[in-house]
């Protein structure tokens, strides 16, 4: 497995927050599923709701 940045933002009450998430992972793909995952979880929110903007290695 591999280490992933991903980054990008979300949104919050008062407006969209910025975020940065260092993840293991098989690929960009599953890093990307994860961290959808994880805010859905912890804050609610839909998929819309989160916008990818970068996976690096």
């Amino acid at each position: 497995m591999s280490e992933y940045t991903v980054t990008g933002r979300w949104k919050a009450r008062d407006g969209w927050q910025t975020f940065e998430k260092e993840l293991e992972a098989e690929n960009e793909n599953v890093a990307t599923e994860h961290v959808y995952a994880n805010f859905g979880s912890k804050h609610g929110l839909k998929r819309p709701q989160v916008e990818i903007e970068e996976v690096s290695q």
